[in-house]
């Protein structure tokens, strides 16, 4: 199974970090977001988690910038979580002034430059996102050609901000549950960019219908299956013989959850069972529910029950 990355800076440089320290970087029209965010920034980000496909969602903690953010490969959408202050965007002749609060969003499109002038500290959550990710989404949705994506600068936006920051709280060191989080979440504000930030807005019409209960079938077999087993989004939709965007829709049709909903769910009910019917230490039941260490899984349970494993485990019996 092709496996996301997460990095923790603090333990590990990431490679976008150390080239901008060491001045190795590509030129400007080759550098990938993380690597031109690294150089405008001067910092490396709390988390970064990185998917095969190329989308990356990066949280980032940095001192006032007035620099040029110059033309990067991946379009790179922002989500604001910081102090609320104004701030000041140049792109060629034009200017644009905004205030910085939740619930505003940043849009830079692939391949543009501006200068960027914020006074106070900044606290963002951005997604880069491959316009080859964007382009299938619309092409999954039946959008058969997708406006170009329009240049934001602290446009409100809370569906989008909420979605992203999300992002940032709900990986759980877990490598099935995260990669299909990150799967799902960049599917879908692909889509959110579509309906709401292109030349050309799209309304997307909602698929009716569930899956087959053979394909349902199929697919929960899938998920149960054991750590080793591929469960990404894109082997899930292949073997239903689907697109992802609409495997996604007929999956929480049928199930009324998510895919990633369904397998955090059936991942407690897993972690129930064996705290309730076994005596293995909480430390083996982490390892065999695909945690990469027992806090990690304590964390997830406490924060789905309200309990630590060992407080529940006492409880239930």
């Amino acid at each position: 199974m092709s496996k996301s990355m997460l990095r923790d800076p603090s333990r590990e440089d990431s490679p976008a970090a150390s080239e901008a320290r060491q001045g190795h970087l590509p030129p400007p029209d080759q550098r990938t977001p993380d690597v031109e965010m690294a150089r405008v920034l001067k910092t490396t980000p709390l988390r970064m988690a990185l998917d095969p496909s190329g989308a990356t969602i990066a949280h980032w903690q940095h001192d006032p910038l007035h620099d040029v953010v110059e033309p990067m490969r991946h379009h790179v959408i922002m989500a604001y979580n910081g102090t609320i202050q104004r701030m000041e965007r140049r792109s060629g002749s034009s200017v644009a002034i905004g205030t910085f609060r939740r619930g505003v969003v940043i849009i830079i499109p692939e391949g543009s430059s501006s200068r960027w002038d914020i006074p106070k500290p900044v606290d963002v959550v951005q997604l880069y996102l491959p316009h080859t990710t964007f382009a299938r989404v619309a092409h999954e949705a039946d959008i058969a050609a997708p406006g170009i994506l329009l240049e934001r600068t602290a446009h409100p936006d809370p569906i989008t901000s909420r979605l992203l920051l999300t992002a940032a709280d709900a990986l759980q060191a877990n490598d099935a549950l995260d990669a299909l989080f990150r799967q799902q979440l960049t599917d879908l504000l692909a889509t959110r960019l579509l309906a709401a930030h292109t030349g050309s807005p799209t309304t997307i019409q909602p698929v009716m219908g569930g899956l087959a209960p053979k394909t349902l079938l199929r697919a929960i077999e899938r998920l149960r299956s054991d750590s080793d087993a591929d469960v990404s989004l894109a082997a899930l939709a292949s073997e239903a013989s689907l697109s992802r965007f609409h495997f996604c829709r007929a999956f929480k049709e049928s199930t009324g959850l998510s895919p990633h909903a369904w397998l955090r769910q059936y991942r407690l009910e897993q972690a129930m069972n064996m705290l309730r019917d076994t005596d293995e230490p909480v430390v083996s039941i982490s390892v065999a529910l695909g945690y990469s260490s027992q806090t990690a899984f304590a964390a997830a349970f406490r924060k789905l029950t309200g309990e630590t494993p060992t407080n529940w485990r006492r409880r239930a019996r």
